[in-house]
């Protein structure tokens, strides 16, 4: 009979241990999939930026050494992701290509400019940093003719990403938060059903880190385990979109992916870990009396 009671007894232990890192996984996922949601919105961000461009337009003064150091210039700035020269030819060809007339036919030359074409850095890509380099390009101002960007789009843009981040970030916090509860009623869950063993160490004279410390390592390994759970999960997420969408998995950057895995590795041993102290630590205080009506 005692046997049977142990046996029942320890099948529970372990059933809540399960359980209890089955949860732990659930809400890892979770804080996984929003800061995923996160870092690619950033990447998009980015994307979309790097693709907004700064035209400078030459005039008929520039030769061909000026333009050479504007060129240089440009090449070796901080704010330019890349840069095109388009030649006075080469835009005579691109309008005939997508207007279908040449202008030079029924005027006699080509009214068109020679230009730059500058894709930004992310970074670059606001109407400060657009201002500043404008101010930059000005020592070149006899050979340019006009400096032209998307100064609407650009603001635009920036805007909605401002307002986007803000949303993010707010729902980050609050999961974090509902995350921290809910793994710590799971770990509370687990040193429950062990809090006459912790009375006994105690009447015992065990200290209180020595009391503390197993229950943490087990905690610790819990949220190991739950979260490569969840990073498997969130694989198997990945390429259930990247099969049922059609998704493009290389436009996730890799760093993001390490990133996002190394979050739910460490909120998975640090949640659990802390809450795990502070669980132990409410039974260690409580008197031997109390803990039976708890």
């Amino acid at each position: 009979m005692a046997k049977k009671k142990y046996r029942k007894k320890k099948f529970y232990i372990r059933n809540v241990g399960v359980t209890a890192t089955f949860s732990m996984a659930l809400v890892l996922f979770l804080i996984g999939i929003l800061t995923l949601t996160l870092f690619i919105t950033r990447d998009m961000t980015d994307y979309v930026k790097e693709n907004l461009s700064l035209t400078v337009v030459l005039n008929d003064k520039a030769d061909e050494q000026q333009t050479k150091r504007i060129e240089s210039f440009l090449t070796k700035s901080k704010f330019a992701k890349s840069v095109e020269y388009i030649s006075k030819e080469d835009a005579l060809k691109e309008h005939i290509e997508y207007l279908g007339e040449d202008p030079q036919a029924f005027l006699g030359f080509n009214p068109l400019f020679a230009l730059f074409e500058v894709k930004l850095n992310a970074e670059y890509a606001n109407t400060d940093s657009v201002a500043m380099i404008e101010k930059q390009l000005a020592r070149f101002k006899k050979s340019i003719d006009e400096i032209g960007y998307q100064k609407d789009v650009i603001a635009e843009v920036n805007e909605n990403i401002k307002k986007i981040t803000i949303i993010l970030l707010g729902l980050t916090t609050i999961l974090l938060l509902i995350s921290f509860v809910l793994i710590n009623n799971t770990v509370r869950l687990r040193v429950y059903s062990n809090r006459f063993i912790i009375s006994t160490m105690k009447l015992v004279g065990a200290k209180a880190w020595f009391i503390r410390k197993p229950y943490i390592k087990q905690s610790i390994i819990n949220g190991l385990v739950a979260a490569i759970i969840a990073i498997i999960m969130l694989a198997g997420l990945l390429f259930y979109f990247a099969y049922s969408f059609d998704l493009n998995l290389q436009l996730i950057k890799q760093e993001t992916l390490l990133i996002v895995g190394g979050v739910v590795l460490v909120s998975g041993i640090l949640l659990t870990a802390v809450s795990s102290y502070f669980a132990v630590g409410r039974y260690i205080r409580m008197r031997t009396d109390d803990i039976y009506y708890v």
